[in-house]
């Protein structure tokens, strides 16, 4: 019984039994504490996060990503099939570029990740746009929507499957590649912000 209990314990956690997420290091320091990478086996926390301010900021990257691809459309309230989808993704990336595909997927996050943005002031009536500042939050937010939307806008009248639209949008974004929708948002966002200093 003692035999059995001690290898379970020294069993490693892999993400759907195949990806270990304990040695990927985020490089943004602005984006570490709000990329959670603990190890999970499968990505579904069963929103127990929702009810807490903040709390998003330790689900699973993995997870978050997920639930931005069922947003609108068709997809909605799919967890599973986009679960599975993500996994054959997953797959694809490790056989195009023999690294770990959670790796890759925080790259894409990092890269796609804009640091400033424009806000509106009034001012006399007179409405003006204003470079700020983004919050590290809203960073990962707005970086896991734009792979979301370029995979989405990919994959629609295509022959080309989801799995390899995922694929392709997250390894062109970890590469900070232009033919990456994210990266085109970003440096968009970031030239109107300059613009408006």
């Amino acid at each position: 019984m003692a035999a059995k209990k001690k290898k379970s314990e020294t069993q490693e956690i892999l993400l759907f039994g195949k990806w270990a997420m304990d040695g990927i290091e985020v490089q943004d320091s602005g984006l570490r504490r709000y990329i959670s990478l603990k190890p999970v086996i499968a990505p579904h926390s069963g929103g127990r996060h929702e009810h807490h301010r903040f709390r998003k900021s330790q689900v699973s990257i993995v997870e978050r990503f997920i639930n931005k691809l069922m947003r609108g459309g068709r997809n909605t309230g799919k967890k599973l099939k986009i679960t599975k989808g993500i996994m054959v993704a997953f797959e694809i990336i490790h056989l195009r570029t023999r690294t770990n595909p959670v790796e890759i997927l925080v790259r894409a996050v990092e890269n796609s990740a804009h640091q400033e943005e424009t806000t509106r002031i009034s001012y006399g009536g007179i409405v003006y746009h204003q470079a700020v500042d983004v919050a590290p939050q809203r960073r990962v937010d707005l970086s896991l929507q734009f792979l979301a939307q370029g995979i989405k806008k990919a994959s629609f009248s295509t022959v080309k499957s989801f799995e390899e639209c995922v694929a392709e949008e997250l390894i062109a974004a970890a590469n900070n590649d232009t033919r990456s929708f994210a990266i085109k948002r970003r440096q968009e966002k970031e030239r109107i912000a300059m613009s408006a200093r």
